[in-house]
């Protein structure tokens, strides 16, 4: 009885460390971080999602620092993401797919650096596959202009304000901006991934 309680046990633990093993980051900045949360939130796999910035110098940005454009600070979200049920790829795809990669520090009105289009890398096989997938997606001559994406490692993530987390699914009904740009984002969305929404 023993034995077998102990093996049971063992048998948990292992599970619990390999389910560990599949949680992955990813961070991504395709403008402004309330369209490109409420579109990760909705992703099959995706167990969190925040927003917040990244890719600045000055520690503890705050939003108004980072409106002005000169910290350096990119919009990002970051996730959290089961490997076994989504990839890395896939989250590349829906990135690309969601956004206009090709515009240099600009995503639609809203222009600055903080809007840049970035995949901020966790891993060297991060890396290698947003290096391979922006060289394929520039070869086959998708878009007019070649995609400007900014793809370095990632540095320290801080949270934006709370005010800014889980925005579009707080403010969807009261918010203009939600209405005309958020909205058509994330409908784009699920008529291209409708077998990755949870």
């Amino acid at each position: 009885m023993i034995k077998l309680k102990t093996l049971l046990l063992l048998s948990i633990l292992i599970t619990i460390k390999t389910n560990a093993m599949n949680i992955q980051t990813a961070t991504f900045g395709s403008g402004c971080f309330w369209c490109v949360e409420a579109i990760f939130q909705e992703v099959k796999g995706v167990s969190e999602v925040k927003s917040g910035y990244m890719g600045g110098e000055n520690p503890n940005p705050t939003y108004k620092e980072v409106c002005n454009g000169t910290t350096g600070y990119a919009e990002v979200i970051q996730m959290k993401y089961d490997s076994d049920i989504i990839s890395f790829d896939e989250l590349l795809e829906i990135f690309w797919k969601t956004h206009d990669p090709t515009t240099l520090n600009q995503q639609g009105a809203d222009k600055g650096t903080q809007y840049r289009s970035a995949v901020f890398y966790h891993s060297a096989e991060q890396k290698t596959k947003a290096i391979a997938y922006k060289k394929a997606l520039n070869d086959a001559n998708i878009w007019n202009n070649p995609i400007v994406t900014e793809i370095t490692a990632a540095a320290v993530f801080y949270d934006a304000e709370a005010y800014h987390q889980d925005y579009y699914s707080s403010n969807k009904d009261e918010n203009s901006y939600c209405s005309f740009v958020i909205t058509p984002k994330v409908e784009k969305f699920r008529k291209l991934f409708k077998d990755k929404i949870k």
